[in-house]
């Protein structure tokens, strides 16, 4: 079986470009296709192949196993006992051994080839763990309306109004950009978003310094999930995510590829492990030149779970930025601001609660990030350079809030930095997190018609929305109103006054197309 497996995957990568997964169950039910495509294959080369590795194997373990060595008595218990333990330290190597995140396929992603990223992979655990996810990932289940409907529902959503122009807001035509996501950042923090008063003092003033964007939802709530809305504009999936599969992200586009083919100089950086939740299989194939990871750190700059706290990586950044060749696309993940909210200065509010745990964290990072902005400040790069915050997701606390509320969506997005021409401007038109990569592009007359699922949010459009999904469901957003809807029970759970049966649609179409987009990558 193994052998068989081997040659079909050496034959199916030279016409796919990834390693065998489960992207062949989705066939099954045209066999008159495979049959064709099969027709067209070397069967007797693959057959002598497969005969070899088999034959091969055979002789292997013939050779180190000596079966006439083990034909001999032992004992019952100590058989049984010493199988129990052996089954049970498997786990170990199942999981990848004692660190806290168990391995996938980001633990073997080097390189900016994909080819060679590929070579790594063990193709028979691909295959099992493509397998244990086929059904998330294989078939749409949110099918509302005739596909054709559903796609000129969405095209409308992005059409261009006759007025096509684009506010610019820059006085540097090639700015470097320095891209910054806050983990966890939720709107109930920030004052100038309507939040709690004091928790983020240095992002509400950068906030009057810059471009506030105050109507801005997150895609999702998680963390991969929101890296890859505001890194690739592409929507959020429900009950799985896009990053898990890397056949599927080597598809879509990066805004680090797109400053990479302007000349920039692209680099990375978190506190963390880029293996968490196969993040650095996503950023490997966006082709940053460089990665900087928890083990570029010091040890004991750790917090206790996740890595290196947030004024240490803002250290390490403002130290590299100042021999990083311009221009330059710098990304900086923060991590302190996530369970279990470890802070490494006094506690600022009172209070031994998670929601006080989290709300000092807040105030971590954000004490953290104006040190690094106003070290930046004085540094020779800051006048020609544009700062994007956002943050990969809110966060139910404070207020416990259900996991389909808007609230709980609400993030920042402000532009800053000494390439801005204008300054104490609000923008409070409603977007979404996936709109911030055209947002940037444009603004920087870059490409970015790969970018589909992403908005201008400076430009003049037709609709004006945010589309967010949760477990099961989704919430779309509107001037007119909030609707959420869960798929499970088949109808809405909030849906204001000013909601129209054409919203209901347009939700639905959103996520019928999105999800279906998907599958098909």
């Amino acid at each position: 079986m193994l052998s068989t497996l081997l040659t079909v995957d050496l034959e199916l990568y030279s016409h796919w470009g990834f390693r065998l997964d489960a992207s062949p169950l989705q066939y099954l039910s045209s066999p008159t296709e495979i049959a064709a495509s099969a027709a067209g294959a070397p069967l007797f080369i693959l057959f002598v192949v497969t005969l070899a590795i088999s034959v091969s194997f055979i002789f292997l373990y013939r050779r180190v196993f000596d079966l006439v060595k083990y034909k001999r008595q032992l004992n019952r218990w100590l058989f049984s006992g010493g199988a129990l333990l052996f089954a049970a330290l498997l786990v170990l190597p199942l999981r990848g051994g004692w660190q806290q995140i168990p391995i996938n396929q980001s633990v073997v992603y080097f390189s900016d080839k994909p080819f060679a990223n590929h070579a790594g992979l063990n193709m028979p655990w691909n295959l099992m763990h493509a397998l244990l996810k086929y059904k998330k990932s294989a078939h749409n289940p949110y099918q509302y309306m005739p596909e054709q409907e559903a796609e000129e529902r969405v095209a409308s959503l992005y059409a261009a109004s006759s007025a096509d122009s684009t506010q610019q807001l820059l006085r540097v035509a090639k700015p470097n950009v320095l891209f910054i996501i806050l983990e966890s950042y939720t709107a109930k923090f920030i004052e100038s978003l309507g939040g709690e008063k004091g928790v983020t003092p240095n992002l509400d003033k950068f906030a009057k310094e810059g471009i506030n964007f105050t109507n801005i939802y997150a895609a999702g709530d998680r963390s991969e999930k929101g890296m890859v809305a505001l890194l690739s504009g592409y929507p959020v999936q429900t009950t799985t995510s896009i990053i898990k599969y890397p056949h599927k992200t080597e598809k879509m586009p990066q805004l680090s590829q797109v400053f990479e083919q302007s000349g920039y100089s692209t680099s990375y950086y978190y506190g963390g492990e880029l293996e968490f939740a196969n993040i650095k299989s996503y950023l490997r194939n966006g082709g940053y030149d460089r990665l900087i990871d928890k083990y570029d750190f010091d040890p004991s700059t750790y917090n206790s779970k996740w890595g290196a706290h947030d004024h240490i990586l803002f250290e390490r950044v403002q130290q590299d930025l100042k021999q990083e060749k311009q221009p330059f696309f710098c990304t900086v993940y923060t991590l302190s601001s996530h369970e279990p909210f470890e802070t490494p200065i006094p506690a600022k509010f009172p209070g031994s609660d998670e929601e006080s745990k989290f709300r000092n964290s807040v105030y971590y990072t954000d004490w953290a990030l104006g040190k690094f902005i106003e070290e930046a400040k004085k540094q020779d790069w800051w006048q020609n350079t544009l700062v994007v915050i956002a943050a990969d997701h809110g966060h139910r606390l404070p207020g416990d809030d259900p996991n389909h509320v808007p609230s709980k969506f609400k993030i920042p997005c402000i532009l800053a930095g000494g390439a801005l021409a204008h300054g104490g401007i609000t923008i409070s038109d409603v977007g979404s997190q996936t709109d911030i990569a055209a947002t940037l592009l444009a603004q920087l007359n870059m490409p970015h018609q790969d970018f589909k699922w992403s908005r201008n949010l400076l430009a003049p459009t037709a609709s004006s929305f945010a589309f967010y999904v949760f477990n099961d469901g989704f919430g779309y957003i509107t001037p007119e109103g909030v609707l959420t809807f869960d798929n499970v029970a088949k109808k809405p759970i909030i849906k204001e006054e000013g909601v129209s049966e054409e919203q209901l649609l347009n939700g639905k179409a959103y996520m019928q197309q999105s999800f279906e987009d998907f599958v098909r990558k």
